[in-house]
């Protein structure tokens, strides 16, 4: 498995697994979403196995201090092998922030076992 920079190739991988996880928002914009995965300030990573995306993640960052992990989902069929951790450890020193902010409600467990802090949160829908 090889963790590597997000480009244009790793598009329907990142669908599919997007249409898995029953997440509307990419799979019905595609070359939208190649463009939200490309946006200055956004770090996107694969993480790839004979050609196939088996994950990926998308953060958005100000560069200097804050991140935001918007998106990070494996394949269910992939889960468990250190995938998601790697995918993080890769991603995170690419924001140049010093601190990454998330929001999940499936894998709180995954999440705190990095070293962390736990806050209450909110998301707003205009």
């Amino acid at each position: 498995m090889n963790v590597q920079r997000y480009d244009r190739s790793h598009l329907d991988g990142v669908l599919a697994i997007c249409a898995a996880e029953d997440w509307p928002s990419f799979p019905s914009d595609p070359d939208g979403a190649h463009v939200v995965l490309t946006a200055p300030g956004v770090t996107s990573v694969v993480a790839v196995e004979h050609d196939q995306v088996l994950g990926f993640a998308y953060l958005q960052s100000d560069g200097h201090i804050q991140a935001h992990l918007s998106l990070m989902a494996v394949h269910t069929a992939h889960r468990r092998r250190g995938i998601g951790r790697a995918l993080l450890e890769y991603a995170a020193p690419l924001t140049g922030a010093l601190r990454i902010d998330l929001v999940t409600d499936t894998a709180e467990d995954f999440y705190a076992s990095f070293t962390h802090r736990t806050f209450s949160g909110f998301r707003i829908y205009p």
